[in-house]
């Protein structure tokens, strides 16, 4: 990293130039317990003003579940509904590829609450040895459990060919204070083996491909120029890199999962000099801040 990258106050400081933004979810708008608020104030800023376009935000999620089940976990968290216009999920581009195997039977890997993937798809959810696909939304207990617990079934399955569709790319997600284990460090573990895997969300560029589809469909316009978009989010790995591969700006909440890599911890209220962190990572976005405000 050569150039240094940009702390900003607010998201006023960059907004006028962006029609577009493409948020995270978990660990930007809220924590896994509650919302945090500046963060719902800040994109509704956004959405107010004024340009010769309408200005829009698309929530892009990692989360394992169609986007209206998103939704109503949004509400009850407390983040607005007038700080989004749309929820794109990696649950739905999940709902996408099963669809394109008709009859398939799936070995579900992951907790029984994320079950609405499969309503009204045309599957058979299996045991192990019936499967002819996986489906991995998760650990079944993400509270104890550790991706070397699935080792021995992963290897059965890896043994027999099966594909795997990741329906969470993330390694980790913010819940509270702790953080909480996903789907991608399953994924991660079935790849290592010899496993294929199909990840459906970030940082992969259908998902991002689909996003900026959406926003077009909002008011009817053309599709956004890339230089109007900008990607926020808490993840190097996921939101920052996916950005970057797919050709858009990107804009990182240093308060989320790597808060401890940073320092910015509940002992440590301020974000400081994290210019040498930044220089450790493969991609880099084009600005930080520490939390999400306008």
């Amino acid at each position: 990293m050569t150039t240094p990258i940009p702390t900003l106050s607010g998201l006023s400081g960059i907004a006028e130039g962006r029609d577009l933004i493409l948020c995270d979810v978990w660990g930007v708008l809220h924590d896994g317990q509650k919302a945090h608020v500046a963060a719902g104030e800040a994109l509704i800023r956004f959405r107010n003003l004024p340009g010769p376009r309408r200005r829009r935000v698309v929530l892009v999620s990692n989360a394992p579940r169609p986007g209206d089940g998103v939704g109503r976990i949004l509400d009850r968290f407390g983040v607005p509904r007038e700080a989004y216009d749309a929820i794109l999920t990696s649950g739905d581009l999940t709902r996408d590829l099963i669809a394109a195997r008709p009859g398939a039977r799936i070995r579900h890997i992951g907790p029984e609450r994320d079950l609405g993937v499969f309503k009204d798809l045309d599957l058979t959810l299996v045991p192990e040895d019936e499967a002819d696909l996986i489906v991995c939304t998760g650990l079944f207990d993400d509270r104890n459990e550790t991706a070397e617990d699935y080792r021995p079934e992963l290897t059965r399955l890896a043994g027999r060919g099966l594909p795997m569709i990741c329906a969470n790319p993330d390694l980790v997600v913010e819940s509270g204070n702790r953080l909480i284990p996903c789907a991608g460090l399953l994924a991660a573990a079935y790849a290592e083996i010899g496993g294929e895997v199909i990840y459906a969300g970030k940082p992969h560029r259908p998902v991002y491909e689909a996003a900026l589809a959406v926003a077009a469909s909002l008011d009817g316009g053309a599709p956004d120029e890339k230089g109007r978009v900008i990607a926020i989010g808490d993840a190097i790995r996921t939101d920052i890199a996916g950005a970057s591969g797919f050709g858009i700006a990107s804009l990182l909440v240093a308060r989320g999962i790597h808060a401890e890599e940073l320092g910015v911890t509940a002992d440590h209220h301020t974000l400081g000099d994290i210019a040498e962190w930044l220089g450790r990572q493969s991609v880099h976005p084009d600005a930080v801040i520490e939390r999400l405000v306008w």
